[in-house]
């Protein structure tokens, strides 16, 4: 058989079995409701003699339910476990096929990292550079923990994500329906369409679709217009909750832009899907901050591909390496949480009174409570992506190298007859390529500090930013642009240190509050 049909062979084997995981990762388990304590039956869903347990419940101040969730959800399934095998050695196979040492070197062929090694450096360097603020963090969980729970004082995995909740509601109690009434739609698209007027002379306009265009009576279409350039591309804006669609809050391409034989510019065409609450007789939509930040994500999804100039579609806008494509979204978080840019729109909907300042900076400043053991989890699960994707044969079962890759980087107890494995369904889409958040984070938070912290509105930087990262969609190599940007080539020990300095408390509020 030639290798091209082996590959194909493989490739189809491997989208039967990526389906195949990922509808495994989200299937409930079940157990009988007779051998649970009668109190948290409630606390899950029924079928007839038997509890199901579709998540980890994870938010639930009740330990028993949290407890019982984890182990129940997380309980090995066989044919999960054999997919998960066979997705693996299936991988390997085709990347050694097409001449590369393990899926990971392949998977990482032109991305920011280049290559297994380097992100193993990057992601034991964060872990040891976070570790101190890590004990820090699981100190105070468990501190709080043994306030509220003294008969069981150890903190546990299903501890993690209440406990930190519970810190943060404890210090800052933000409140999102106090914040709801200054962040309307409308001020945020205005809020946004003033950020891209300052930072590049772009504007946003509405435009009537035609019969047929759009997928839905409440979808709304933006022009997106240079000051000097004209028509640079439109956006689809699918903003509002509908009982049948995708409950998923994301950018996705239309139509690529590409030169055309003319020499003419095929102008992209995207879509900015949310799950936004209609707007009612007595009120516009207004958005929680969580919401107003996500709104600012995507839209720097949607300008990397409004921006983008390509000669090609199929690397145009967003079609980039995975560990750059975060890039442009993160970075509008920082501008979504300055007050500077806030200021500008952030009205009540009714009064007209703009947001106290104290009121953002006490929303930055809750992000970081916890952040360093939430940023670990991040650096285990990606650990875990790697160990999953280096050389076979692995030597060990995907559930010994969790427990293994658990106790180094993460640090809570590993339990026993669990297998978290089973449940990550980002092995799929980001195979070999989970840590690429974070070095997107890294990038980011670097740009942000460097170019933009100064003066959100700098033009000048607006100008750089489309000109060195924006501009070149997937069509040329990530580090030559982001040292384009930053006039420097970062190492590995630049994107560590600008991850951890971002959880310091102060980083982002002591420009707000002087």
């Amino acid at each position: 058989m030639s290798v091209r049909k082996k590959a194909l062979d493989l490739n189809v084997k491997l989208l039967q079995l990526n389906n195949q995981f990922l509808a495994g990762c989200h299937l409930p388990n079940k157990i009988e409701r007779r051998v649970l304590p009668v109190h948290v039956c409630h606390s899950f869903a029924q079928d007839g003699d038997y509890i199901l347990v579709s998540g980890l419940n994870g938010d639930n101040p009740d330990e028993v339910v949290r407890e019982i969730a984890y182990r129940i959800f997380l309980y090995p399934n066989a044919e999960q476990m054999r997919c998960l095998d066979e997705l693996l050695a299936c991988r390997n196979q085709l990347a050694q096929l097409v001449g590369y040492t393990s899926y990971g070197h392949r998977a990482l062929q032109g991305t920011l990292a280049r290559k297994p090694e380097t992100v193993m450096e990057f992601l034991k360097k964060l872990s040891d550079k976070l570790s101190n603020r890590t004990a820090k963090d699981f100190n105070m969980m468990k501190g709080m923990k043994m306030k509220l729970n003294p008969r069981k004082p150890d903190l546990m995995p299903w501890d993690h994500p209440y406990y930190s909740g519970i810190l943060r509601a404890e210090r800052y109690n933000i409140e999102p329906s106090l914040y709801s009434p200054f962040f309307s739609l409308g001020s945020c698209m205005e809020g946004l369409n003033m950020l891209f007027s300052q930072l590049w002379g772009i504007s946003l306009y509405a435009e009537q679709p035609k019969k047929g265009e759009v997928w839905s009576p409440d979808i709304r279409k933006l022009a997106v217009v240079h000051e000097k350039e004209g028509l640079l591309g439109y956006i689809y804006c699918d903003f509002f909750y509908r009982s049948n669609k995708p409950n998923q809050d994301c950018h996705f391409t239309i139509r690529g832009g590409r030169l055309k034989e003319n020499g003419e510019y095929q102008v992209p065409l995207v879509v900015l899907m949310l799950g936004l609450p209609n707007p009612t007789r007595n009120s516009p939509t207004l958005l929680t901050p969580g919401m107003m930040e996500n709104l600012f994500h995507e839209m720097g999804h949607a300008m990397h591909s409004m921006l983008g100039r390509t000669r090609y579609q199929h690397v145009t806008g967003t079609r980039c390496p995975t560990d750059f494509a975060e890039v442009p979204s993160i970075l509008m978080e920082y501008f979504a949480n300055d007050y500077r840019v806030v200021s500008q729109f952030a009205r009540h909907y009714q009064t007209g009174q703009p947001l106290p300042k104290s009121m953002i900076s006490r929303l930055c400043e809750s992000k970081k409570v916890c952040a360093a053991a939430d940023m670990q989890l991040q650096v285990f699960y990606s650990v875990l992506d790697q160990a999953y994707h280096a050389v076979h044969p692995l030597g060990k079962s995907t559930t010994e190298i969790l427990k293994e890759t658990q106790k180094i980087f993460y640090g809570l107890p590993y339990i026993q007859n669990t297998a978290w494995q089973l449940r990550f369904s980002h092995l799929v889409g980001y195979g070999a390529k989970y840590y690429s958040y974070l070095m997107s984070r890294a990038v980011a938070t670097m740009v942000w500090k460097q170019c933009f912290m100064k003066n959100p509105f700098d033009r000048i930087m607006g100008e750089r930013y489309r000109r060195e990262m924006l501009g070149h969609g997937g069509g040329k190599e990530p580090m030559l642009m982001v040292k384009g940007m930053l006039q420097k080539c970062p190492t590995t020990e630049d994107f560590v240190d600008a991850l951890v300095l971002d959880l310091d408390p102060d980083f982002e509020s002591f420009f707000m509050d002087s």
